[in-house]
């Protein structure tokens, strides 16, 4: 009776685990039969799952059903509650039922709370941009898992280079693996600059823009992330999150705080990091740098409301750099 729920914002990670469950439990041969994969848009759609999770596999291997973005984690009837305890006891130990979804399963819900009663849960959350060691972290771990070797700074490159886009990063580590095929040693900064796809207009480099003042760059950063498809509301995500970061920092520092004690404040991993961070903010005020959350809060609301994204991101993105003049 292997239950499953994936959750998370990361596409490309959950469905290459998703991926890695099919090979794993469905004969390839019976994959037209066993292997079903119904969307929350198909009318009854869990029903429809449940029936289908509780019917024996034909052929060889086990039988898995996966419900697409399902619903059952926000909202739950009393009806379809009562048709989940009638039917996650009675799922076939040769059947698999897999649940994914954005969100992460409100946990005061009776259908969560059942559901995790039976499953296995995993969480397929993107990084925050701003944790730079944690996407480092993920680079190298990466790279381990196909045999590549890099050096920390090449890591620390590619890391900036891909930001918490997971698919560009696998895409980009194969060509390096391709490259280091040629050669047995470590990959360097100079074979990542040359090979990797490096977007470098990206928010932290935005963030930075802001804080030095510079209006005419800030702008146009904010023209090419649009242009690169970045949603608008992940990039005020991640220039809240620096922003928060720095004034951490900046106001724990001048009282004379250690930099294990800011790092624990700031959420950095590496207390080490939090030298590089006070020279960031070395020419700005705590003042400033407060200042900064209002305006964001108030670019966030005006994204949400719907107000053109263009005009609202400019003209905000100038009000910031007007705070640094």
């Amino acid at each position: 009776m292997p239950i499953y729920v994936y959750w998370g914002e990361d596409d490309f990670a959950m469905q290459t685990a998703i991926f890695r469950l099919r090979d794993r439990f469905v004969d390839s041969q019976w994959l037209s039969f066993n292997y079903t994969v119904i969307p929350a848009t198909q009318p009854d759609a869990v029903i429809q799952g449940l029936t289908q999770a509780i019917t024996p596999p034909f052929g060889a291997g086990h039988r898995l059903t996966w419900l697409v973005d399902t619903t059952v984690f926000q909202q739950c009837s009393t009806d379809l509650l009562a048709e989940l305890q009638r039917t996650l006891p009675a799922i076939p130990e040769n059947s698999v039922l897999l649940l994914s979804c954005r969100n992460k399963p409100d946990g005061r819900l009776k259908s969560t709370q059942l559901v995790q009663k039976f499953a296995q849960i995993q969480e397929f959350s993107l990084i925050p941009p701003w944790k730079t060691e944690q996407l480092i972290d993920k680079v190298q771990q990466a790279a381990r898992e196909l045999n590549i070797k890099l050096t920390l700074q090449s890591a620390q490159m590619l890391a900036e280079a891909v930001g918490n886009d997971t698919r560009q990063m696998y895409n980009e580590l194969e060509k390096l693996r391709i490259f280091a095929s040629f050669d047995s040693k470590p990959i360097d900064k100079a074979a990542v600059a040359a090979l990797v796809s490096n977007n470098t207009h990206n928010s932290l480099h935005l963030a930075a823009a802001i804080k030095d003042g510079d209006s005419a760059k800030a702008l146009e950063l904010i023209t090419q992330l649009i242009e690169q498809n970045e949603p608008a509301l992940r990039i005020v995500a991640t220039l809240i999150g620096q922003f928060r970061m720095w004034l951490w920092v900046k106001l724990m520092s001048e009282t004379r705080q250690d930099n294990a004690a800011i790092a624990q404040a700031a959420e950095i991993a590496n207390p080490k990091r939090v030298y590089f961070l006070q020279q960031d903010v070395k020419g700005v005020s705590v003042k400033q740098l407060a200042s900064t959350l209002p305006v964001l809060l108030e670019l966030e609301v005006s994204l949400k409301q719907g107000i053109e994204e263009i005009l609202v991101l400019q003209t905000k993105i100038m009000e910031l750099c007007q705070l640094f003049c």
